[in-house]
């Protein structure tokens, strides 16, 4: 026999957010130009919202595209993206863009990863971040555990502990502001790995550098930058992100361009 697993209502899940963003009330009901009344009865179950409402609310609470999906369906409303597999013919113009993206950063380093932080696609540059990885970490790549699992690229970053330091920074806040238990999981796995913990000295305020050992014991220095689509209305599109590594000195640029 099959159990169906029901959703909460859409008053507990718009609680759940707005406690999440540490607002009460009073304040959502500001930020979303309604009375703290109306709030209070949509939360309670006494007035059931609009579409209208639903998504202003949803922006004020910064709620991610899937999840508004679910406040949408619990209020019991059509959710406003769709979800394509990358290779969807609809999909046609994300796969060109993407490429395009990749082919340009060639041959520094540059992949793609969903908001798992799974490894969808790469450029051939990216071979230098995975030489040395363990062949399990690479059956269902994941960016973050390849980057400090012990048999992942962690053994050849000069500067571990500022990497690490960077990554579990950046999950933990991705992690608090989705409220994904899939981020959590892996946040809590990410932080079990050994190596790295040593304290981190300070950069003032500068991005952090990637400091990657090469074969022959040179170290290649990089800097990260992130490319998503900003007007998404797939989820897949809205949840992709573009990281490349550009060199942060003419060395490492001269190493990479061979």
């Amino acid at each position: 026999m099959t159990t169906l697993v029901q959703s909460p209502p859409f008053g507990s899940l718009m609680r759940q957010w707005r406690q999440r963003r540490r607002l009460s009330q009073l304040d959502l009901a500001i930020e979303a130009d309604v009375s703290a009344r109306h709030v209070s009865f949509i939360e309670t179950g006494r007035s059931a919202p609009s579409r209208e409402m639903v998504l202003r609310l949803a922006d004020v609470l910064d709620v991610p595209p899937r999840e508004q999906n679910q406040l949408l369906m619990a209020a019991g409303l059509a959710p406003v993206y769709r979800e394509r597999s990358l290779d969807d013919p609809d999909m046609a113009a994300v796969r060109a863009g993407v490429e395009r993206v990749l082919n340009a950063y060639n041959p520094f380093p540059c992949v793609v990863v969903d908001r798992g932080w799974q490894i969808v696609h790469a450029n051939a540059g990216a071979a230098v971040l995975l030489e040395g990885v363990a062949p399990h970490l690479l059956e269902r790549p994941n960016a973050l555990r390849i980057a400090v699992h012990p048999e992942g690229l962690a053994q050849r970053i000069r500067n571990l502990g500022q990497w690490r330091h960077h990554l579990i920074d950046r999950l933990r806040h991705e992690a608090a502001v989705s409220g994904s238990g899939e981020l959590a999981a892996l946040l809590a796995e990410i932080e079990s790995y050994p190596g790295g913990l040593e304290e981190t000295r300070d950069l003032g305020g500068v991005a952090v550098p990637l400091e990657l050992y090469a074969k022959d014991g040179q170290v290649l220095t990089f800097l990260s930058t992130v490319t998503t689509f900003g007007t998404a209305l797939d989820l897949t599109a809205a949840e992709l992100s573009i990281e490349a590594f550009l060199p942060a000195d003419e060395t490492t640029a001269a190493v990479l361009r061979g």
